[in-house]
This record gives C-alpha cells, structure tokens and sequence, in this order.
C-alpha cells in the first residue's frame, strides 16, 4: 500500500479523498466509492499501488486514439477499481472487482514497479504508456509515479478515462501528460446518475482544461440503444465539441455489446444504420473527424 497524494484529513478519524469528483468522505476502516483508497488509522492508502490487474502491448488505435502516434504500440497498464459503476461497462471484471477478497490476492502477487513498467515498454518499443481498461484516476499514485518515469525515458504518457478527475489530480499529473482519450458517457446528467454514478459538469469541465492546456484529446461516446441514442442529445454533443473544443477534435462513437456489459445485457447492439446517422450528425454540426468504433 502507498499513502495517496490527494486527500484532507477531517474530524472525528475521516478523510476526505481528493483524488475524483465524488470528494468521497471516508469513515476509519472504509474505502470510498472506488472501492480501492481506503481510510486506515486517519490515513488514506491506495491498495493497488504496485499490483496491476493488466499489462498489455496494443495498438495505439485500441484506446482508441487516431491521431496520436498512429500505427504505434503502446503499453497499457491498469489496475482494479473505478468511481463510475457504468451498467454498460465492458471492463467490468476488473473495474468492479473490489473488496476484501480480490484486493487480498492481488496484494499477494509480485509486485511490478514503475520502473518496470517503463523498462517494459522500452524492451517492447512502445513510445507510449497508456493508463486504461479501468480507471487511472483511482490508481493516481501508481500511475503518476510511472508517467514521471516514462517521460524522463522519453515515453509518451495517455490517459484512458471517465474525466470526472478532480482539479488536484488534473494538476497533478499535468506536467507528464501528453493525450487522453475521455468517454463522453451522454449529454445528459440524468444518465449519469441513473446508469455511470457519476455527472456530467466535471467530464465537460476537464475536457475544456484538457484542451486549453494542448493536451492531445480525443473523445468517445459509447451508443446504447433506448438509454442514450436520442439524436438530440448527439446535436448538443456535437455542438459542445466544436465550440469548446475545436471541429478538428476526434469523436469516436462506439457500437454496444450487450455480451459483454456488466447490466444490460437484455438490450440490443447499436445498429450500424444508428451509428452513421449519428455520424452524419456531427458532420452537419462542423465536425472534421468522427470515427465508428465496435462495428
């Protein structure tokens, strides 16, 4: 375990984590919503630091990222936990794979070290390291250790992530970053509430600090149908991203499996015909680079 940078310690033995939007509050003994900071002893520790969940070489496409080291491979790192509990969410087995018991074995596993991780990108020349499949945010600590390392080697550090990081994480590991691709999960915070456990004004605000700080930003929104296919809300995203953003910012907008979905896998894939229309939408609304994911 590794004591987190983010955190206010308050009365009566409780902490406040920093680290994500949800300021979560935290009791003695008790984790917050990620399931991974826990509070021990008026403390806050990150119990994954050092102990990944995944490490793989992937195309720099696969984040997905187009327009950033195209035809790359990049390193992917992640470990258990997420502040989102996205009912669509197609890591689940290891986003949502907290408590007591799969912390227990992980922390038994050999650790790997920043350092490692870093010389394992350089012996598979990876000009990249990318923080994905769960949330880097919740594995700040670990993740920022090794985003310092990969750039005095040379690397390139992405993040993969909900953006619902707060200010402090967002300065935190400003000077390392180089690109993010965001999930843009709606244009509606009612289904951010109801379907991620999260909101939508802190994603759109670090997109907006993302881009005013020329870090490379692409974006993604995952189609699903009934719960956020509504064209409307497609010409309002369109139009946030243009005037925000810029028309040249990429757009990934992703076909549902309902497969592999943690809770809906009563719905429907997204219809190829859904995804162009949607396309078609934001060409309408000036954007330059709009990409069809999972088809």
């Amino acid at each position: 375990m590794k004591e987190c940078l983010a955190y206010k310690k308050l009365s009566e033995g409780r902490v406040q984590c920093r680290a994500c939007n949800h300021y979560c509050v935290i009791a003695n003994n008790s984790t917050g919503k990620c399931g991974v900071r826990k509070n021990q002893n008026h403390a806050l520790f990150s119990l994954t630091y050092g102990r990944p969940c995944a490490i793989a070489v992937d195309p720099i496409e696969k984040k997905p990222l187009y327009h950033f080291l195209p035809g790359t491979k990049t390193l992917s790192l992640a470990a258990l936990g997420c502040n989102f509990k996205c009912q669509a969410c197609q890591n689940w087995q290891i986003s949502q794979l907290t408590g007591d018991v799969p912390l227990r074995a992980f922390r038994e596993t050999s650790p790997v070290s920043p350092t490692e991780i870093v010389e394992t990108a350089l012996d598979h020349k990876c000009p990249s390291v990318s923080y994905t499949y769960t949330e880097p945010t919740v594995f700040l600590e670990y993740a920022l250790d090794t985003m310092k390392l990969a750039k005095e080697h040379g690397l390139k550090n992405i993040w993969v992530s909900n953006g619902f990081f707060s200010k402090e994480t967002f300065d935190s590991i400003l000077p390392y970053l180089q690109a993010a691709n965001i999930d843009l999960k709606s244009f509606d915070d009612d289904f951010y509430q109801r379907y991620c456990g999260g909101r939508l004004a802190p994603a759109l605000d670090n997109l907006k600090r993302l881009k005013q700080n020329k870090i490379h930003l692409e974006i993604t929104t995952l189609v699903i149908p009934t719960l956020n296919d509504s064209p409307a809300l497609f010409e309002k995203t369109a139009a946030f991203i243009v005037k925000e953003l810029g028309p040249e910012t990429p757009w990934h907008i992703s076909g549902f499996s309902p497969q592999i979905s943690w809770k809906l896998k009563g719905l429907s894939p997204t219809p190829l015909s859904t995804l162009k229309d949607i396309q078609e939408i934001g060409r309408r609304g000036g954007l330059k680079n709009i990409h069809l994911g999972n088809i």
